[in-house]
C-alpha cells in the first residue's frame, strides 16, 4: 500500500513540475522596449494638469542643460535602434532630424529634439517613428458631425477633466508632485515619473472624476477617446519594422507611458524595460 501511494506521489509531482509557465509558451527572444514617460519640455499646457509659470524650468538654462546630458546619458545605456515619438507623420520628423544633424533646432525646447534627436544623432540613427494618432471618437465626430448629433452632445457633456471630487482633488496634488523643484536632478524626476507605482496612478486618473459621469458616459468617453488614442499608438509601435535583436525607444507623454506600460507587459511579442534597470 506504501509503495502504491509513493508511486502516485512521485507520478502526482511529476505532473505538476511538467505543467509549464504562461510565460513559457511565449518564449524569447522578443524585440525591448523602453517607454520614457516625460512631460513637454516646452509647455504647451495642452493636458488637463497644467504647470504654472514660476514651476516651469527651462531645459536651455546652463543648469538644466547639464542634467539634460545626465538624462541622455542614462537613456543611451539601453542602446536603442528604434525611436519612436509622440507626433504625427505630417510633423516630418525625418526632415526635422536631417536638419537638426546639420545644425538647426538647437534652440527648440520640445524633448522631441532634446531627446529623441540628440539620442538618434549620438547614435548614428537616421530615422524617426512617428506614432500619435487621433481617436476613432475624432474619426466619428469628423464623419458624423459633432455639432448635428444629439449623441455626441449628451456623451461628451461635462467631459472636462474639470471634476473637483475628492478623489480629483487627491490627484491636483499628486501630479504637481512630479514638477521638476520637487527633485534632485532631471535624471531623478524621470525615474520618479516612469516608476511602476507612479504609472499605476497616473493610469487610475482616468478611472475617477469625467470617468464616473452618468451612468456609462464617462466610461464610453474613456474607451472612445483617450483608451482608443493609446491603442492606436501601440498599434502604430507594433508597425515599426522589427526583429528580436531591435531595442525599440518610445518617448511620449507620461500620460500615454502609463497605458503604454500596461499594453507592452501583456503582448507577448515584446519585452518591456524598465527605465529605473539600466545599467
Amino acid at each position: 500500500m506504501k509503495t502504491l501511494l509513493y508511486t502516485f506521489l512521485i507520478c502526482l509531482s511529476s505532473l505538476i513540475s511538467a505543467q509549464k509557465k504562461p510565460s513559457e509558451y511565449f518564449p524569447d527572444p522578443k524585440a525591448k522596449v523602453l517607454i520614457v514617460g516625460s512631460f513637454h519640455f516646452d509647455y504647451p499646457n495642452l493636458d488637463a494638469h497644467k504647470t504654472e509659470k514660476g514651476d516651469q524650468v527651462d531645459v536651455l538654462s546652463p543648469k538644466t542643460a547639464k542634467e539634460v546630458t545626465e538624462l541622455i546619458d542614462y537613456l543611451k545605456k539601453f542602446k536603442p535602434t528604434k525611436i519612436a515619438i509622440e507626433a504625427f507623420p505630417n510633423w516630418n520628423a525625418n526632415q526635422k532630424l536631417k536638419e537638426y544633424k546639420e545644425g538647426k533646432y538647437a534652440d527648440q525646447r520640445d524633448e522631441r529634439y532634446q531627446i529623441a534627436m540628440r539620442i538618434a544623432k549620438e547614435l548614428h540613427l537616421n530615422e524617426l517613428y512617428s506614432i500619435d494618432a487621433n481617436s476613432i471618437w475624432g474619426d466619428l465626430e469628423e464623419k458624423f458631425g459633432k455639432t448635428d448629433s444629439m449623441y455626441f452632445k449628451n456623451i461628451s457633456a461635462d467631459y472636462d477633466f474639470l471634476s473637483d471630487d475628492v478623489i480629483s482633488k487627491q490627484y491636483n496634488v499628486f501630479f504637481k508632485s512630479s514638477e521638476r523643484k520637487n527633485f534632485n536632478s532631471m535624471l531623478d524626476l524621470f525615474k520618479f515619473m516612469n516608476s511602476k507605482e507612479y504609472h499605476k496612478y497616473e493610469y487610475g486618473a482616468y478611472l475617477s472624476g469625467d470617468f464616473k459621469l452618468r451612468d456609462h458616459d464617462g466610461a464610453d468617453m474613456l474607451a472612445l477617446y483617450w483608451y482608443d488614442r493609446n491603442l492606436r499608438i501601440f498599434r502604430n509601435i507594433q508597425n515599426i519594422p522589427h526583429t528580436s535583436e531591435d531595442r525599440i525607444l518610445v518617448i511620449a507623454g507620461n500620460s500615454h507611458a502609463s497605458i503604454l506600460r500596461q499594453l507592452f507587459t501583456s503582448s507577448p511579442e515584446f519585452d518591456y524595460i524598465e527605465f529605473d534597470s539600466l545599467k
